[in-house]
């Protein structure tokens, strides 16, 4: 069993930063950032595979926001950089602990049987 633990959310200015991280008990293979707006399914944000490192972005992210993992503490952060209102969602951890899996469809909700309790972003124009 692994229980995730997301801190770090806020409100912002657009332009802005922030950085979340989730706190993870017990082995994860892989994790990743998700979020949902208010009526809308929820969306991956930013993948990464624990044994080695290698990410996937959301394009609507990409050179924006940082996935990364600090394997000695077993936490995951996700570097938020020039936010958008867009970027406005409830934030989510969730993680996988399946041996071997591939990185495909990391972007699916399925693919992970761990999720953090989810934590609010908010950005204003």
């Amino acid at each position: 069993q692994v229980r995730l633990v997301e801190s770090g959310g806020g409100s912002v200015q657009a332009g802005g930063s922030l950085r979340l991280s989730c706190a993870a008990s017990g082995y994860t293979w892989r994790m990743g950032w998700f979020r949902q707006a208010p009526g809308k399914e929820r969306e991956g944000v930013a993948y990464i595979r624990s044994s080695c490192g290698s990410t996937y972005y959301a394009y609507s992210v990409k050179c924006r926001f940082t996935i990364s993992k600090d394997k000695a503490k077993n936490t995951l952060y996700l570097q938020m950089n020039s936010l958008k209102p867009e970027d406005s969602a409830m934030y989510y951890c969730a993680a996988d602990a399946s041996l071997f899996a591939s990185d495909d469809y990391w972007y699916r909700v399925g693919r992970y049987n761990y999720w953090g309790q989810g934590i609010q972003v908010t950005v204003s124009s």
